[in-house]
């Protein structure tokens, strides 16, 4: 007995194509879509990174700051006052090896 192509596939082999290329088109379809939605992700990450990166340069330059102050005010309590700098300081390493010491 002889079958015949439609009779394995129900489609023909016209039918067959057309299912073919439809699958194929689809498949770009999503393909492209997938490329767009990576192509998009790849760039919120880069302006997130680069968010990141600017608020840790101003965070540094905060810290900068804080740390010209702090030295600003040693150097005038050392000199105005340097026994009360030297008993803080005594205070601040004694708490401090107390609580690295626990």
């Amino acid at each position: 007995m002889v079958y015949s192509a439609t009779d394995r596939t129900g489609y023909g082999a016209t039918g067959a194509s057309n299912a073919t290329d439809a699958l194929v088109n689809k498949a770009s379809d999503f393909a492209s879509v997938a490329g767009q939605k990576i192509e998009s992700a790849v760039d919120e990450a880069g302006t997130v990174a680069r968010n990141a990166a600017a608020q840790a340069r101003d965070a540094g330059e905060r810290v900068q700051a804080v740390a010209g102050n702090v030295k600003t005010a040693v150097d005038k309590s050392v000199r105005d006052q340097p026994m009360a700098t030297l008993a803080v300081a005594a205070a601040m390493g004694f708490v401090l090896g107390a609580l690295w010491k626990s």
